[in-house]
């Protein structure tokens, strides 16, 4: 069983906040603006407090509005107060960072390279932060995307990348060495956040030593898909939301000598528990 795995900081102080919010309004109604974390047992729980998940904000109501840990467009965050509810913002502060690094490049006349996935909440809330600035704002999800700006980068005298807090460090690197040769000034700031780094680290580790790797986490989650396609390609690796998917796993579990176990970043320890129970089960 991998030491980091489960809730990373960010997603611990989303979660324990947002309930503490409920209990200290119980009379408000509370709301947040898409998953506050990607993981449904955790949005069917908050559910259940009252704490209702929207992906637009009812026009007849009012309350508290829950900025989530991926954080969101300053625009948007005006537009909610600007409609009479109350805001917490509960962005994560390694998302933040991200978003005061892309600002700065965007200041400072680079253009700026945004690596991670376009629709992500994380990267949306990250480009409009540094578009406030800037028109020269771009989102990297692949090589490919990259290589077809290249005639603008080498137009540019000064490029920046920032990187979505999950994204593999693999990633960063490839990117970084395709620019070298490219831009004049380059500045590079590495934003992977230390909890989704060590975790990486300590799971290809793990996978080394195990013939079946189990990563535990919501298939729309980033970091944890990034886990299981990382691990997958050192041993065989399975990606399950919750221990009942094992079930279909019965014959490849039996066979295995060493089996390693590790969890996305928005995983609830009790559904970790769980799964390491239904192995021992099987």
């Amino acid at each position: 069983m991998a030491q980091c795995a489960g809730f990373c900081y960010g997603v611990k102080r989303a979660v324990e906040t947002t309930k503490k919010v409920k209990i200290e309004n119980a009379s408000k109604k509370v709301w947040v603006l898409g998953e506050l974390i990607h993981n449904s047992h955790v949005i069917k729980e908050l559910d259940e407090l009252g704490i209702k998940t929207v992906e637009e904000l009812p026009k007849d109501e009012t309350g508290i509005c829950i900025v989530r840990s991926h954080g969101m467009a300053p625009q948007k965050i005006q537009e909610i107060t600007d409609s009479g509810f109350e805001v917490v913002d509960l962005t994560c502060l390694d998302v933040k960072k991200v978003q005061q690094k892309a600002i700065q490049l965007a200041q400072e006349d680079f253009l700026v390279l945004i690596l991670g996935k376009p629709e992500h909440p994380e990267v949306v809330a990250i480009k409009a932060n540094a578009q406030q600035y800037s028109d020269k704002v771009y989102v990297i999800p692949d090589m490919e995307t990259l290589a077809s700006l290249v005639e603008k980068i080498k137009a540019s005298k000064k490029v920046g990348v920032v990187i979505q807090t999950t994204q593999k460090l693999e990633f960063l690197q490839s990117v970084v060495n395709y620019l070298i040769p490219l831009a004049s000034e380059l500045k590079v700031f590495n934003t992977i956040c230390k909890s989704t780094a060590k975790r990486q680290q300590e799971a290809r580790e793990l996978a080394k030593t195990s013939d079946l790797m189990i990563v535990v986490g919501g298939k729309n989650s980033a970091n944890t898909t990034h886990l299981a396609e990382m691990l997958n390609s050192i041993t065989n690796t399975l990606h399950i939301e919750m221990a009942e998917d094992l079930d279909n796993y019965k014959e490849l579990i039996e066979k295995a000598e060493n089996i390693g176990v590790t969890a996305g970043a928005s995983t609830p320890e009790n559904i970790i528990k769980s799964v390491i129970n239904k192995i021992n089960e099987i």
